[in-house]
């Protein structure tokens, strides 16, 4: 089970390039440093003038703040439900049939590397055995690297003392151990992982997940039809334990609107897509021309997407689906929405350090949805918990400074964004139970303003570490839901 490869020497170039190369090839990539000079005194000044304004003109600050954020709602609200009606089509989303991926004969399947980062999740063995060894490929074409860090005993032991794990697997399976260095990120075990890549294709995989058997096939075959400039395929995401409980079901209820039909239609208007920390497939030499993972950024996957679409390569969504596992604690829930969104406000303000370049490869709509998708998701969350007090103080006291902030040409959009904004969104969510099957999750869609609160706490929390501590992994546990039948 253990790697060949172990020669001390390359494994140190490997770790360095796994931690450095990014940032010292193309530091305007990494995020490493969260924010640059021209970004630092933008925000300080926004700051600062916000705080003068507070302090000696109270009324009229607030309602230039709240027409701003009123103006980001209502934009927020329109495109999501352009990009939703894009995504219903039928051709938006990239289909391959049982039949055509299992009639290409294996001899002309290309060379396959699955990246497997784990990290202190010993009890991921049996589903990796599982998962894994049900995959429809040529086992001469697929090579599996599992990502272990080098200090994580208890995930090591468990792997080492499987008997199952070792007659099962130990023919096209090599554990990697991974130098301990920080940053303690997954793309820095992926980067890491790279080096001793030798498929033509490289996707990734959590340890827990169990992908359409047919997954591979599938990828392949789309990729030998499409054009170079489509580098990656994106595959959906799903869960086993969807009715544990509530959060399940509001998770996955999400999951199904932003995988069958948010990054359909965003794939469809040629907008960047944030790709999924799992199941993304991606052209091997995609890397040598625009870097691979930012270990210093906590949604690398998001960062990706982002900069394959500003390179000028294109991602498209695949109709072939992973299943693991919905988080089912709400603490735990908060931890790793808090990541994701921290990394989304990474993302952003690391492709904008240049805007008018960016601006101009990616046009004036892509810029502006990357802004909406990626610094609006959790700020308008964060706002979200401000807005709902204003309403909660106008409805029980109706102090006389909100009549002075509301004035007709806010109080109209903010009742727009309020009662129509939130119908909308709950009838897409609604609608995406029903065009995915899922009809059972149908009450979670209607109850989902209840799950925006979890999101609002999360973005809060985001906000605080990226100021204090940016490309800190908080890891998410797995293995708490029921077993997968």
């Amino acid at each position: 089970m253990t790697t060949s490869l172990d020669d001390a020497e390359f494994r140190a170039h490997a770790l360095r390039d796994a931690v450095d190369g990014l940032r010292e090839r193309d530091p305007d990539a990494s995020a490493a440093v969260p924010f640059v000079p021209w970004q630092r005194v933008v925000f300080l000044a926004i700051a600062a003038l916000m705080i003068a304004g507070f302090v000696f003109a109270v009324v009229p600050t607030l309602i230039v703040v709240i027409a701003l954020c009123t103006i980001a709602y209502t934009a927020t609200v329109i495109d999501r439900v352009i990009v939703f009606r894009r995504g219903l089509r039928a051709d938006a989303i990239l289909r391959v049939s049982d039949e055509r991926a299992r009639a290409v004969p294996d001899s002309e399947l290309p060379s396959y590397t699955i990246l497997l980062p784990a990290y202190d999740e010993p009890k991921v063995v049996h589903n990796l055995v599982r998962g894994m060894a049900a995959l429809d490929y040529p086992r001469d074409k697929l090579q599996i690297l599992l990502l272990l860090e080098g200090d994580d005993e208890v995930t090591i032991s468990a792997m080492r003392d499987s008997a199952v794990a070792n007659s099962e697997l130990g023919d096209f399976v090599t554990t990697l151990l991974v130098p301990p260095a920080d940053p303690r990120t997954k793309p820095k075990a992926c980067n890491f992982g790279l080096h001793y890549a030798t498929g033509e294709i490289v996707t990734i995989y959590d340890a827990e997940d169990t992908p359409d058997p047919l997954q591979l096939r599938r990828v392949a075959v789309a990729f030998a039809e499409l054009p170079e400039t489509v580098a990656c395929l994106q595959a959906k995401l799903g869960f086993y334990n969807d009715r544990q409980n509530m959060l399940t079901r509001w998770f996955t209820v999400e999951y199904g609107v932003l995988f069958s039909f948010l990054l359909p239609g965003l794939m469809a208007s040629n907008s960047p897509i944030p790709l999924g920390g799992t199941s993304n497939h991606i052209r091997r030499t995609l890397f040598d021309k625009i870097g691979a993972w930012d270990p210093f950024n906590v949604t690398e996957d998001a960062d990706l997407g982002v900069r394959i679409a500003a390179r000028g390569y294109r991602t498209m969504v695949i109709d072939s689906t992973t299943i693991e596992e919905a988080n089912i604690d709400a603490i735990n829930w908060i931890r790793q929405r808090s990541r994701w969104y921290k990394g989304y406000l990474q993302t952003w303000l690391v492709h904008t350090r240049h805007p008018v370049r960016l601006w101009r490869t990616l046009g004036p709509v892509g810029f502006i949805r990357f802004t909406v998708l990626l610094a609006g998701t959790p700020l308008i969350a964060a706002l979200n918990i401000v807005f709902w007090s204003l309403t909660w103080t106008w409805l029980l006291g109706r102090p006389d400074v909100m009549h002075a902030v509301f004035l007709p040409p806010i109080y109209f959009p903010s009742l727009f964004c309020l009662i129509l904004g939130n119908a909308i969104t709950i009838y897409i969510n609604v609608i995406g139970c029903r065009e995915n099957h899922q009809e059972h999750l149908a009450l979670a869609g209607f109850l989902v303003p209840a799950y925006w609160l979890l999101m609002g706490i999360a973005a809060v929390k985001a906000c605080w570490q990226l100021l204090v501590n940016p490309s800190y992994w908080e890891k998410t546990q797995h293995n708490l839901g029921e077993p997968e039948s």
